[in-house]
């Protein structure tokens, strides 16, 4: 039987540079194992993309994302639409150095857990949701955000990238400082209706986590064909303040002004581009649809 070999692509810069440091142990027990596996090595934004891309191209249909969440976002965006007809893509995980909010929804284990599926085979088929703009289409596999979150994850990465932890905390008190509420209209699955309500977040999830461990959508599944869509409505600062700890476990959505839906369509009904947080990436875009590739993508978890 023909083993069918594995593209590794590696983002050196993930985890602070730890991750090309401590690939070596774990590629030698992946290849002991019987695993035939290329390292290729990223060296700019986005290249993981171009990389996935021409090796699907030249025939590659296993790959693994040594990196975080942005990595895998970035492969999945050079695979599909390049898949969207053909074979289903395999993606495994080597999340080494830093963390990975995907791969948590199966698994608190990280890099231990993603080794001994790739060293099993144990595979899945999960959902990939696509996402059309002004500008072309993209893929993701975990979480869209807009409104508060995506606010947070923009200032981090705009203005202290390179602060760590604190870069966050200091992220979310300058937006809990200016506060924005505001509408971002929307129908799904094809109503007339359009929600223009005022919300402090709206985020469009195929699996739990974002963040590493704040579990946004506590009843999503990556293989049921839906979009989970959480809704929080304009709770006030310290209501904010005071529900930040439930972001974490999930009761969040108990909250009087969360709804969550699960939907296979958004239509987006906005005036110009917003920033968003897509798989842990911020960019902005002028929304226009949401929909799903039901098992498109076969994740090594």
């Amino acid at each position: 039987m023909e083993v069918r070999p594995y593209l590794a692509i590696v983002n050196p810069a993930a985890g602070g540079g730890r991750s090309r440091t401590l690939l070596g142990p774990a590629l030698e027990r992946l290849r002991s194992s019987g695993l035939q596996i290329e390292v290729r090595d990223t060296s700019a934004p986005n290249q993981a993309a171009d990389i996935a891309g021409t090796a699907w191209r030249e025939g590659y249909r296993n790959f693994i994302s040594v990196g975080g969440d942005g990595t895998s976002f970035e492969i999945v965006n050079g695979i599909f639409p390049l898949a969207d007809a053909g074979a289903s893509p395999t993606l495994g995980f080597l999340p080494i150095g830093t963390g990975n909010s995907f791969l948590r929804h199966y698994s608190d284990r990280g890099a231990e857990h993603a080794i001994e599926a790739l060293i099993s085979g144990r595979s899945q088929a999960c959902d990939v949701i696509r996402l059309h703009h002004k500008d072309g289409v993209l893929h993701y596999n975990n979480i869209l955000s807009i409104g508060f979150s995506a606010d947070v994850a923009t200032l981090r990465a705009r203005r202290f990238s390179s602060w760590g932890e604190i870069g966050y905390q200091t992220a979310i008190f300058l937006c809990l400082a200016r506060f924005r509420r505001r509408p971002f209209p929307l129908s799904v699955d094809g109503e007339r209706r359009i929600d223009e309500r005022r919300c402090l977040f709206l985020t469009f999830n195929n699996t739990k986590f974002t963040g590493g461990t704040m579990m946004i959508a506590p009843t999503a599944e990556a293989s049921d064909g839906m979009i989970e869509y959480v809704r929080w409505g304009p709770i006030g600062r310290v209501g904010l303040i005071r529900n930040l700890p439930t972001l974490y476990d999930g009761t969040h959505v108990e909250h009087p002004l969360a709804e969550v839906r699960k939907v296979r369509r958004v239509d987006f009904h906005l005036d110009a581009p917003v920033d968003v947080m897509i798989d842990g990436e911020v960019i902005t875009l002028h929304c226009q649809a949401l929909d799903v590739l039901p098992g498109a993508l076969n994740v090594v978890v």
